[in-house]
């Protein structure tokens, strides 16, 4: 039956990234890129219940070229946090729990 799922397929996820604020959003532009990335895995995290709950790990991305240092990790979250892009939630440290952050959604939804 054409348009039904078959019994074996899968869901596939995705993270919505709008068009508009790709091309016309002046604060997307001027961020870099490592703070692009760290931005889109943390949104991959979110499911629409747990915004203020976020956590993305170093060892999570430090394979990746722009992000393989710890300075350019946390320098990528400062960016995001000064701009506007996400709020910490709660902080952590070396041997405390993690931090936690909180999708702000302030630029994604363009007039």
């Amino acid at each position: 039956m054409a348009g039904r799922r078959g019994k074996d397929e899968r869901h596939v996820s995705f993270v919505r990234l709008e068009r508009r604020m790709l091309f016309s959003c002046p604060e997307w532009r001027r961020l870099s890129g490592r703070a692009k990335i760290f931005y889109i895995y943390l949104k991959a995290k979110y499911n629409t219940v747990n915004n203020g709950n976020l956590q993305l790990h170093f060892s999570e991305l430090q394979d990746l070229p722009d992000l393989r240092s710890r300075k350019a990790f946390y320098g990528a979250v400062h960016e995001l946090e000064a701009s506007g892009w996400v709020e910490r939630t709660s902080s952590g440290g070396l041997f405390r729990n993690p931090n936690t952050y909180r999708l702000t959604f302030r630029h994604d939804k363009l007039e």
